[in-house]
């Protein structure tokens, strides 16, 4: 169950982008020390972090804009933690900018945006908004702020409300 240690389950020697040999069901992970888990919107793609995740950035730049749809990227890095796809491997797909580092993998059936192992495979990043578990980690820095879209200023003036708008 979720939430739970789940002793009933082996691992073993599961690796990264490996698959485990139990895969658990679409409402049970297997929930250890130091893992964190994750999913796409639709459910197809379920990932396990193994580590640390070591910083929290909030990109700015054009690129991480076109590719969030959004006023920045949030992402989390690792130059230690493993990533374990539990389901919908086959679903991930990457894309790279020709002739840059920028590169992003997401789920073909929903868009959502999934962890990328960098070209060197020596780091992960992780989009924030794909963590299912909580995270005792906060975003460290904006980064690329002077490339901010011109309507991303003062945002914390906007009115906040806690429903959707009819």
């Amino acid at each position: 169950m979720r939430g739970e240690l789940c002793a009933s389950r082996t691992i073993g020697s599961a690796s990264c982008y490996g698959y485990l040999d139990a895969v658990p069901s679409e409402h049970e992970y297997i929930i250890m020390t130091g893992n964190t888990l994750g999913s796409c919107l639709c459910g197809t793609v379920k990932f396990q972090i193994s580590g640390e995740l070591e910083s929290f950035l909030l990109c700015h730049c054009k690129r991480c804009r076109k590719d969030t749809g959004s006023a920045h990227a949030a992402n989390l890095f690792s130059s230690t933690a493993k990533l374990t796809w539990f389901s919908g491997h086959e679903s991930v797909q990457t894309y790279q900018v020709p002739d840059t580092r920028h590169k992003k993998s997401f789920c073909s059936k929903c868009g959502s945006a999934l962890p990328v192992v960098q070209s060197d495979g020596d780091s992960i990043v992780v989009p924030a908004g794909s963590i299912d578990s909580a995270i005792d980690i906060r975003p460290s820095q904006h980064i690329c702020f002077e490339s901010r879209a011109d309507w991303d200023m003062r945002l914390e003036d906007v009115p906040k409300i806690d429903d959707i708008p009819i």
